[in-house]
């Protein structure tokens, strides 16, 4: 399925259903998965990036368990708005997942979500509101933007 806008992916989804959001990083990715009614958004887990062949797998098998209708990706504007070189590199990865991630993976509709910030604001809340270490917060972090991501997606849905 290819890349879609947010009004066309209204039009797309089921009335239930979860949405699963990727926080693309070099080392990890962040995952986050909303409830069926599309509500609420939980981080679920960060996986630590091998082989493009590896995480696609991880993915999908993911996908398949929490019964997943639609994928959020965070693009990683410039504070301008701009695409950089981080973007580029999401793209690609939101490609790869088209071109060789399995039929259910590629099926999948897939929505770009603005993204600035999103990892100093969950900081900022670990520190604040739970006061983690910082090793701690290594762990969580990026799921944690995950969750953040998804919950703009889930608010621009309504």
């Amino acid at each position: 399925m290819p890349v879609v806008d947010f009004a066309e992916l209204k039009s797309l989804l089921v009335r239930d259903g979860r949405l699963m959001a990727l926080d693309l990083g070099t080392k990890t990715i962040g995952i986050a998965t909303s409830d069926v009614m599309r509500m609420l958004a939980t981080p679920l887990t960060t996986l630590k990036r091998t082989k493009l062949a590896a995480d696609l797998a991880a993915l999908d098998q993911l996908v398949r368990k929490h019964e997943v209708k639609a994928l959020t990706v965070g693009l990683p504007l410039n504070m301008d708005g701009t695409e950089g070189p981080r973007c580029q590199s999401v793209r690609q990865f939101v490609t790869n997942i088209q071109n060789h991630g399995t039929p259910a993976l590629a099926a999948l509709p897939i929505v770009f979500q603005d993204e600035r910030l999103s990892t100093a604001a969950v900081t900022r809340g670990m520190i604040d509101d739970y006061d983690m270490t910082r090793s701690k917060r290594a762990e969580r972090v990026d799921a944690a933007a995950a969750a953040w991501i998804l919950e703009s997606a889930i608010a621009r849905l309504r």
